[in-house]
């Protein structure tokens, strides 16, 4: 009796593997190929959704490199302004020392993109008109502003 119990046993013990083996393969009736060409597919498109992004990043980039430039060579062009208006505004002031009859007189000079104001008291209208050519014979200056006052005395 123990004989046919072992192989009572036995026999049911197999058609339980296999019922259980039979349902595993229920629940994915798909090939290894297939699961395998699956995997595959997702991985491209991973692949081709990460070098979308690295291509947009590249763009961005590219692009904020090229806007930095070029505020950087906005800032450059604003500071070699400066420069120049300060060095003209110096050459001004420098000639109008150097001349005998505004040498001796404050004359504020302003220098703003190559246009030079002075202002200030004159000693004559000629005086006037002598710092007017001073300025204009500058290099750099576009025009002259002339705010002097004559003043005798």
């Amino acid at each position: 009796m123990q004989a046919i119990s072992r192989k009572a046993v036995l026999a049911l013990s197999s058609a339980a593997l296999l019922l259980t083996l039979g349902a595993c393969d229920r629940n994915d009736e798909r090939t290894v190929n297939q699961k395998m060409d699956s995997a595959v597919s997702k991985t491209e498109r991973a692949g081709a959704d990460a070098k979308r992004g690295a291509d947009q990043a590249t763009a961005n980039a590219g692009a904020a490199a090229r806007n930095a430039a070029d505020d950087t060579k906005a800032m450059g062009a604003a500071g070699a302004d400066r420069v120049d208006d300060a060095a003209i505004t110096a050459k001004v002031n420098a000639g109008l020392a150097g001349d005998k009859d505004l040498s001796a007189i404050k004359i504020d000079v302003d220098t703003q993109n190559g246009v030079v104001t002075l202002s200030g008291p004159a000693p004559s209208a000629t005086a006037k008109a002598r710092a007017s050519e001073i300025a204009r014979g500058v290099k750099g200056v576009n025009s002259v502003n002339n705010q002097l006052t004559v003043k005798a005395g």
